[in-house]
């Protein structure tokens, strides 16, 4: 019964990987064209991934699901944080922001082939062994913000394998929101890892995605001094919301 049941799994993470290779290049002149037309075109961009994100998870049986602990204003600007440990907390970054924004992305993905070509389109890319791509990748979050766009960060920065609840944070996400004076709105992932784990692509399963949006972390007033003190704000949050969802 085990050899079957391990041989329909991997059946269905290969048909999992066709759907989203399909879909992927579906998209691609999309996503390339749109990326040259600035602004507009990079929002374009953004609702293009949606789509495809969307129709995989329709095909692979993955249902995405939003949970509101708190009052969400759509129409405002913020700096959206969540918890990082699997590949699939990239669909649902995509799938739960509704309003104009612009990732924080790793350059190790840019390596992919045909992915990688979109993931460069859509992302500001960070290289955080360069100091000099790492201050580049920050003036390129701040400028968005000065457009009215919204911008997203992994604040742990790569997958957490600690075993942890979560990684310690970089001061990244929070030096931005002290020195912009925008709010940060903190959402947890708990269901990514048991979709897919990141230790194989073979482990992807169907069933249920959830985002949960956590109370929002205003700055008004900050300086550089309560830095620590706001990280570790929206680091307590965000542990005790996935100590919360992960037990249910």
């Amino acid at each position: 019964m085990k050899q079957i049941i391990k041989a329909v799994q991997v059946v269905y993470c290969v048909y999992a990987l066709v759907m989203f290779a399909f879909f992927m290049l579906l998209a691609l002149p999309v996503i390339l064209i749109s990326s040259a037309f600035g602004i507009k075109g990079g929002n374009f961009l953004y609702n293009v991934c949606k789509v495809w994100a969307r129709l995989w998870y329709i095909f692979i049986l993955v249902r995405h699901k939003e949970i509101y602990e708190s009052p969400h204003d759509k129409k405002r600007q913020f700096i959206f944080v969540a918890n990082h440990i699997s590949y699939m907390d990239i669909p649902q970054m995509v799938l739960a922001i509704h309003q104009p924004f612009r990732a924080l992305g790793k350059y190790e993905m840019v390596k992919i082939p045909v992915f990688g070509w979109i993931y460069r389109a859509a992302v500001i890319l960070v290289d955080r062994k360069d100091a000099e791509t790492r201050a580049r990748s920050v003036r390129a979050l701040k400028a968005a913000i000065a457009r009215g766009i919204s911008i997203f960060l992994f604040p742990e920065g790569t997958f957490n394998e600690t075993g942890d609840t979560l990684k310690s944070f970089y001061d990244g996400a929070f030096r931005v929101a002290i020195e912009t004076q925008t709010p940060i709105k903190p959402f947890i992932l708990p269901d990514t890892i048991k979709r897919l784990h990141y230790k194989s692509i073979f482990s992807l399963t169907p069933g249920i995605c959830r985002i949960i949006y956590l109370e929002e972390v205003k700055v008004d007033g900050l300086t550089m001094n309560d830095l620590p003190a706001l990280k570790q704000k929206v680091y307590d949050i965000m542990e005790a919301g996935l100590k919360r969802y992960t037990a249910l």
